[in-house]
């Protein structure tokens, strides 16, 4: 499990450099001020989750596997997909219905951590 969400959370991470890159060179002149402050948000909230998934792993291999961990990585990876899939697609596509998708994103984040923080406080301290 540790190896596992280390490696997803790099390569969520390049991808978020890669999309943010792609945003600020590609995407600036084609779509508006307003949703290019939609896309940035999607990269920002993709970054800090992938990080998050590193952390995840580390915290794994610390304290061992756990169904909390592993329920907090797939909630976390499925937020990245919908809170900042949704917003890659709606701010590129003006597809408004797709901002419906975005706050579902949201909750997948709160429940990982959620699950994160409850694995964390059912460890005894040294």
């Amino acid at each position: 499990m540790q190896n596992k969400w280390v490696a997803w959370g790099a390569v969520l991470a390049m991808l978020s450099v890669g999309i943010g890159a792609f945003g600020a060179h590609m995407l600036k002149s084609v779509i508006s001020e307003d949703y290019l402050k939609v896309y940035e948000t999607g990269v920002q909230y993709h970054m800090v989750h992938a990080l998050a998934l590193i952390l995840l792993g580390l915290a794994a291999g610390q304290w061992g596997e756990s169904m909390r961990l592993r329920w907090a990585g797939r909630l976390i990876a499925a937020g990245i997909i919908l809170f900042s899939g949704s917003l890659y697609v709606l701010s590129t596509s003006g597809i408004k219905i797709l901002g419906a998708i975005t706050p579902l994103g949201g909750v997948c984040f709160i429940a990982g951590w959620i699950f994160f923080a409850a694995e964390a406080f059912s460890r005894k301290s040294a």
